[in-house]
């Protein structure tokens, strides 16, 4: 099994132009709890995730401003950090005391795209809680998916420097690589990256307890007026289900569950033909991909590469 310093994903930080309002979207209809808020910022938990919160909301132009990762320990910390260091990648923070909500010890650096990722540990956690049956809230932040104009150009950043491993690829019907699924523990994916013309956000998945809860929120958010614009099915990549909406902001966020956790010593690969409709969809409830509704998630061009957030 691959030994990796990176131990899963731990939140999604955004900005935002319209900063109230996605505010009281994902903490009225969404269902996440805001555990800290500043002038302009609002931190958001998962009550079903220990992680002191999944998503950073900041008023600003719209961009991503960073990925969160843990790691075990500071050992591992400054292991990841020489190892980086070492392969020139490009820092932002050294290794340092965190001063922000949750506090911490870690350091952050630009990917080969020039998003910010930030490496940390040592952490406040939360006390979760069991998400009662029926409840239509996310348990905790699942897997976050980039557009990249450099599709394996960017997947072989988080090989080379991350030991991330690829689990399943989408391709064409000519063989050309379309999105890739990453992972960092055994679970399936929690960062995958899809083709597209330019590099921004394609959407933030959050985990629901079960098939119910999925369902009951997907109705939730509909109900909101918020537009569902692929879904309900259930993927062949990860056998997870999916609902797709847009918040107000335009960025793509998905309700999913059962995400496939997988035994990393004997899984191999799979390179999945989107001409095959159940390679998208198993189920076939969800309106076949086409062109026009992958154009939804392509997003802004995300103008804050290789450019720090303030914060």
């Amino acid at each position: 099994m691959t030994e990796r310093l990176v131990s899963h994903l731990r939140y999604a930080a955004l900005a935002v132009p319209n900063f109230e309002e996605e505010r009281s979207f994902f903490t009225k209809f969404w269902g996440l709890t805001e555990v800290h808020a500043e002038e302009g910022l609002s931190y958001l938990a998962a009550e079903g995730s220990t992680e002191p919160f999944i998503l950073r909301l900041r008023s600003d132009d719209k961009r991503i401003d960073l990925v969160g990762f843990a790691v075990a320990d500071r050992d591992d910390v400054h292991a990841l950090a020489d190892k980086l260091r070492s392969d020139g990648v490009q820092f932002v923070q050294d290794p340092q005391e965190l001063t922000g909500f949750g506090g911490g010890y870690g350091f952050r650096v630009f990917d080969g795209d020039g998003r910010v990722l930030e490496f940390s540990t040592g952490y406040q956690t939360r006390e979760a809680r069991k998400i009662r049956e029926r409840e239509p809230i996310p348990s905790k932040l699942s897997h976050v998916v980039f557009n990249s104009a450099n599709l394996n150009q960017s997947a072989q950043w988080y090989i080379d420097h991350l030991d991330f491993s690829i689990s399943d690829s989408l391709t064409r019907p000519d063989g050309t690589d379309m999105m890739h699924f990453m992972r960092c523990n055994a679970t399936h994916h929690s960062v995958a990256i899809a083709m597209g013309p330019h590099h921004s956000l394609h959407h933030l998945s959050f985990e629901m307890r079960g098939i119910e809860e999925w369902m009951r929120g997907s109705g939730k958010i509909l109900r909101s007026g918020a537009r569902m614009i692929w879904g309900p099915g259930r993927h062949n990549a990860g056998d997870n289900t999916f609902a797709y909406f847009l918040d107000p902001a335009g960025n793509t966020i998905e309700y999913t569950t059962e995400l496939a956790v997988i035994d990393e010593d004997t899984w191999s690969p799979h390179r999945l033909n989107i001409k095959e409709v159940s390679n998208q969809d198993q189920w076939g409830t969800a309106q076949e991909m086409s062109e026009l509704i992958a154009r939804e998630s392509f997003n802004d061009i995300d103008k804050g590469l290789f450019v720090a957030p303030p914060v």
